[in-house]
């Protein structure tokens, strides 16, 4: 089930963030500036912003495995799309149109599989699960960023859209043969069918400090390519090793965050202490860059991993506490907060960086975490048991 739903997790992974790696060849190929190619690279995320919340509640009523079907069906159609309209040479319009397909159908995977995981895992080791799951999008970003700006640099476009489409290909025949809907999630009994928002603030804070924090994340995914092949000289190869490199050690870093979750009792605790490290190391990261410094790489992966490291602790935490009856809509506005922020905030740092410079973009992007930490809830009694039902 692990195995199964992280490789689920990872095709809206490549639907949605692949673009930003053939930034450079469209701007070097296609003439875009670079605040086109952010614009193109965030529509993917408009597109699962529209529809992710509807997706959760699917999840809630229909089960995890039909819905994961029918959504990475619709993904693999939005992924083959923006592959022949690469192949076609067609321009900004096609592509996008492609790319927000891919994105509509990419809504379900995030919040199926991290049901898939509450539901199969006990909660004694369901942070050290959740981890792994969410090992999903770092190693989603470095399978993209190993292959697809070398791709588009040696054999063009089209070759880079293949990947998103090998991807939820594999994603796909994961769910139609590995899934089991999760014995958790049927049956849930009155309390757990309450409205998990009424009468707390919990899920709230929890929402708000993911998408403080999502806003160095997604800063970082999307223009450390750019910053590295660009702005510094290095190329392709390079550039994709060194980015796939960060993404693997993201991906322990997630392990581990789950695992001191599950050895401390806390979800929150490490969440804090990550909004600290976040935040730290952006703003690192800005001025290495403002003043040249040979370090600035090194301390780019150093804010990379540690603006990844909460998003599953973030996410096991809503699941537990809304329960099953309405962890899928929960995770769907969680995912929905983040994702509009991410859409939102791409186009302004591209803009940024085209006005000011890197270095400017990330000492905003590093205020983020700062403002995050002191939103950080208390811990709350989950509504789910300490053992799934069997």
């Amino acid at each position: 089930m692990l195995a199964c739903s992280l490789l689920a997790a990872m095709t809206t992974t490549c639907a949605t963030i692949g673009v930003a790696y053939v930034i450079p060849e469209l701007h070097r190929s296609q003439g875009m500036s670079l605040s086109s190619a952010a614009t193109l690279a965030a529509i993917p995320t408009i597109g699962l912003t529209l529809t992710i919340i509807v997706w959760g509640a699917a999840l809630d009523r229909f089960g995890e495995r039909r819905v994961l079907t029918v959504s990475l069906l619709i993904t693999l159609a939005g992924t083959i799309g923006a592959l022949a309209a690469a192949a076609a040479g067609a321009g900004f319009t096609a592509l996008a149109a492609a790319l927000l397909v891919g994105g509509l159908g990419a809504g379900a995977a995030n919040g199926a599989s991290g049901r898939i995981v509450v539901g199969w895992f006990p909660a004694s080791s369901r942070g050290t699960a959740m981890g792994i799951r969410q090992m999903a999008q770092p190693l989603g970003i470095a399978v993209c960023a190993l292959t697809m700006p070398v791709l588009a640099a040696r054999a063009g476009l089209t070759a880079a859209f293949a990947v998103p489409v090998a991807v939820t290909a594999l994603g796909l025949i994961a769910v139609v043969f590995g899934i089991i809907d999760p014995p958790i999630g049927r049956g849930a009994g009155s309390a757990s069918s309450a409205n998990p928002y009424r009468g707390a603030t919990f899920l709230q804070r929890i929402h708000a400090v993911s998408v403080l924090l999502v806003i160095p994340q997604s800063m970082l995914w999307t223009f450390v390519p750019a910053w590295l092949i660009v702005g510094h000289g290095w190329s392709p190869l390079s550039a994709g090793v060194l980015v796939t490199a960060t993404q693997v050690v993201g991906a322990l870093g997630r392990i581990a965050a789950g695992r001191i979750s599950d050895v401390w009792g806390s979800r929150m605790r490490p969440i804090r202490v990550i909004a600290v490290a976040a935040g730290a190391g952006t703003a690192l990261l800005a001025l290495t860059d403002w003043i040249g410094s040979p370090l600035a790489a090194a301390v780019m992966v150093v804010a990379t991993v540690s603006s990844v490291a909460d998003n599953g602790l973030a996410f096991t935490a809503i699941a537990e506490f809304a329960g099953p009856s309405w962890s899928g809509r929960a995770l769907g506005v969680q995912n929905t907060a983040q994702y509009v922020t991410t859409a939102a905030s791409t186009p302004v740092l591209g803009a940024l960086i085209e006005a000011a410079g890197y270095s400017a973009a990330f000492a905003v992007a590093a205020i983020a975490p700062v403002i995050a930490i002191p939103l950080v809830p208390r811990d709350r009694t989950p509504r789910i048991s300490e053992t799934p039902v069997r």
